[in-house]
């Protein structure tokens, strides 16, 4: 990829964008009753064929209007359809905001067109965008929905365990996947149980999981990108809702400060608190279960404020205080705590062409891990983000979005390995980063996106130019295909090595400087982890409500940093003359690869949801000695997820999902032997000395554990009370669900001292309540 080639390109892009003039006529569209953005609106004209769709914030633009009068008008399925005259002319921006009045409340429809207008028009290639909605389809450990338990069945999505379990996206270890809340990036999302997210799914506005191949406007990551945008509070009442069930409870408070007007102002918060107490409810509801020891718990606290223009320019604050606790009787325990603050804001300027937006946010990540032994074991990582965005519609359908970030975060980091030794870091770390992206449509059927992102590692003293290829051609209406490409890099890296199967300790580290000066024979020319994207793949809609989508990639990691687990000795002048330096350095370099394809069907209607998803991967790593197979290469991957509504008005709902994955590597154990530490030294006598159990270890990774294959299911009762004014809405909900319906025995991990298998979660039944008013 000529890297000189894509800054001329995408300079002479940006040229052109911001010199070029014309009539734009742009604003937004919005619910009138509830002030709710809509997405995927279409706003045409009567006398032209110009037109455009809104945005996930309501917004749309149309540009390289030609002299003359118009009637626009915008509308959406379920809605009426509203109309506005404009007198166009060249040079001039004219802003107009439409408030459009829903003739039908059945959203799955409308997320339905939303998809199929999207499809010709953007360039969605590995990436996935979950609606709320979307959540309430599959069945629910707990009974509540919640975003990890959805992301589980993604394509190329593997998850690891009940228990400590992490998720890897296409190859790509946690630490190589970004996870952002409204532009603050949350470095532990998942607590410890696997089974929960820090996300309340009730304040939910979108998720794009973005699995390969992102665009230049996100950076710092190798593999992947998970970004979470929340709503807004209610604009025009007090509502919330109050949920129980065996593993948690739940508030959600929400209403106006200032009450919605169509054409005003208005402002509104959101404030969410579940907490969970399975450490003390298990004993009651689950005593047969792991003898009825869950010892973990947690609460997620999150508040917004929400501050709207009458122009649509926009504006909030928002905050969280998430924590996590698990302690293990007469072992270790775990505490984790992840603060945040942030201000994201939207800006309209009056007769300009370009719209603003950025954020600035602070977060604070801090794990604790307490042995027996006293020692002190932590990790904490804190920093700041400040991000302003620039875009700009060319034309109709063209856009050019540039932009400036900056980010600095210091790690503090002290642990004791199983030698005792200790291993200690304290940094700052600063980079500054720009990207530029230009969309341009060739006549409705190429859509070609360039992009280029520079990423300054300041502490590493390091910069990088990373171009981006995105493309996507319409064959037909019903037939696309897509491909991408890029470079990637970060500096962050994680704490716990790639090779340890379950390690709730989950710490950061800045990208060390002392790596090894060879790798493979050739110098270590750089300190940052870098990874090569590849994808391509093809749509196909079968008809107006499901679809197939096809994706094959390859990530090529070209240099990963991870701890070395081989060290035995201190990185001593005597010891590097002497020894191997896989026994004595901190840190070593690898490479690998992950490459397969993911297959998915999607149908979605009034009544049913199925999505059923084939993954094919393969994950290699080569660490200048060996090659192997890390723990989370699942080669085969099925998930089936069916969800169906009936009765009369749709008050029922019949949710199953089944996943089958074949089995994880692990390291197999050859024999066992006394392993004497000759602490007295050269008199110790071996012949009464008390040894450890010491073993002997195959070749890493080499067996396979059993394949995994399990069935959750859940059936849900929606009951709606008489309302009390044409605002109210007051609804309860009772969701039974069973994980793991048929009992199936599948392994998490198995204790090779005390030769004892310990399965993931086995048949479990829950009962969940729910309130909303």
């Amino acid at each position: 990829m000529n890297i000189r080639l894509f800054i001329l390109l995408n300079l002479s892009i940006l040229q052109f964008a911001v010199f070029a003039q014309s009539c734009t006529f742009r604003g937004f569209v919005y619910d009138k009753e509830t002030g709710i953005p809509l997405v995927s609106a279409i706003v045409t004209f009567q006398s032209s064929n110009q037109g455009a769709y809104t945005n996930e914030q309501g917004l749309f633009a149309i540009a390289e209007l030609k002299p003359g009068k118009y009637v626009s008008y915008a509308t959406n399925v379920g809605y009426d359809t509203v109309f506005f005259s404009i007198d166009a002319k060249p040079d001039k921006v004219i802003s107009h905001n439409f408030y459009i009045t829903s003739k039908s409340k059945q959203l799955n429809q409308v997320y339905v067109s939303a998809d199929k207008i999207r499809k010709t028009k953007e360039i969605n290639i590995s990436k996935t965008t979950i609606k709320p909605v979307q959540l309430t389809r599959i069945p629910s450990v707990g009974g509540e929905p919640d975003l990890v338990q959805y992301l589980q069945v993604l394509p190329g999505v593997v998850f690891s365990g009940d228990q400590g379990g992490q998720l890897y996206i296409r190859g790509g270890s946690p630490v190589m996947n970004k996870v952002l809340l409204d532009g603050l990036t949350v470095y532990n999302p998942f607590h410890s149980i696997g089974l929960f997210s820090v996300f309340d799914s009730d304040i939910l506005k979108s998720v794009d999981v973005y699995s390969a191949g992102f665009s230049s406007e996100f950076g710092g990551r190798i593999s992947a990108i998970v970004d979470v945008k929340t709503r807004d509070g209610n604009k025009n009442k007090f509502s919330g809702k109050v949920n129980s069930s065996p593993f948690n409870s739940k508030i959600l408070l929400e209403g106006p400060l200032k009450k919605y007007k169509a054409g005003e102002s208005s402002s509104s918060y959101i404030v969410s608190y579940k907490n969970s107490y399975l450490n003390k409810s298990a004993p009651i509801f689950y005593p047969n279960v792991n003898d009825g020891i869950f010892p973990y718990s947690f609460s997620d606290l999150y508040s917004k404020l929400s501050f709207n223009s009458a122009k649509g320019s926009g504006l909030s604050v928002f905050g969280f205080n998430y924590s996590d606790a698990v302690d293990f009787p007469n072992s270790t325990s775990y505490n984790w705590k992840s603060r945040g603050l942030g201000t994201k804001f939207l800006l309209i300027p009056e007769g300009s062409k370009t719209i603003i937006d950025g954020s600035v946010t602070f977060s604070n990540y801090l794990i604790q891990q307490i042995e027996l032994d006293s020692r002190p074991r932590k990790s904490g990582i804190n920093g700041y983000n400040v991000n302003l965005n620039f875009s700009r519609f060319v034309n109709e359908s063209d856009k050019v979005k540039y932009g400036l970030e900056m980010n600095g975060f210091r790690t503090d980091f002290e642990f004791y390995n199983s030698l005792n030794r200790k291993i200690s870091q304290n940094e700052n770390t600063s980079e500054i980063n720009a990207f530029v992206n230009y969309l341009k449509n060739f006549n409705k059927r190429l859509l070609l996106e360039t992009g280029l992102r520079m990423q300054r590692y300041a502490s590493l003293q390091e910069t990088t130019l990373e171009p981006r290829l995105r493309m996507k051609y319409n064959i037909t209406k019903r037939v696309r295909f897509k491909a991408s490409t890029g470079l990637y890099s970060q500096n962050l890296m994680s704490a716990v090595s790639d090779r340890d199967v379950v390690n709730l300790f989950y710490g950061f580290l800045s990208g060390p400087t002392d790596l090894p000066e060879t790798f493979m024979g050739e110098e270590v020319t750089t300190k940052l982890q870098k990874s090569r994207h590849a994808v391509a793949g093809f749509e196909f809609d079968i008809n107006s409500i499901s679809e197939v989508n096809v994706e094959g990639y390859i990530k090529d990691f070209t240099q990963i940093t991870n701890i070395n687990r081989d060290k035995i000795f201190d990185n001593t002048r005597e010891n590097q003359e002497t020894r191997p330096y896989y026994l004595y350095e901190n840190y070593i370099v690898e490479n690998g690869e992950a490459y397969g394809f993911d297959v998915t069907y999607k149908l979605e209607n009034k009544q049913w949801y199925l999505w059923n998803v084939y993954s094919f991967n393969i994950v290699n790593r080569y660490d200048g000695r060996r090659e192997y197979q890390p723990h989370f290469d699942r080669r085969h991957n099925i998930n089936i997820v069916g969800s169906y509504d009936f009765g009369k008005d749709l008050v029922w709902n019949a949710n199953v999902r089944w996943n089958f994955g074949s089995g994880f590597p692990f390291t197999l154990t050859q024999n066992f032997y006394e392993q004497l530490n000759f602490n007295g030294g050269a008199s110790t006598d071996y012949t009464s000395t008390n040894g450890e159990l010491g073993i002997l270890y195959d070749d890493l990774n080499k067996g396979r554990l059993p394949y995994y294959h399990r069935l959750d299911a859940s059936i849900k009762r929606r009951i709606q009370f008489k309302q009390l004014d044409k605002n109210s809405k007051r609804k309860a909900e009772i969701i039974a669900s069973v994980t793991n319906v048929y009992n199936r025995q599948n392994i998490f991990y198995f204790d090779r001292i005390n030769y004892k298998r310990e399965n993931q979660l086995p048949l479990l039944p829950s009962l969940s309540v729910s309130y909303s008013f």
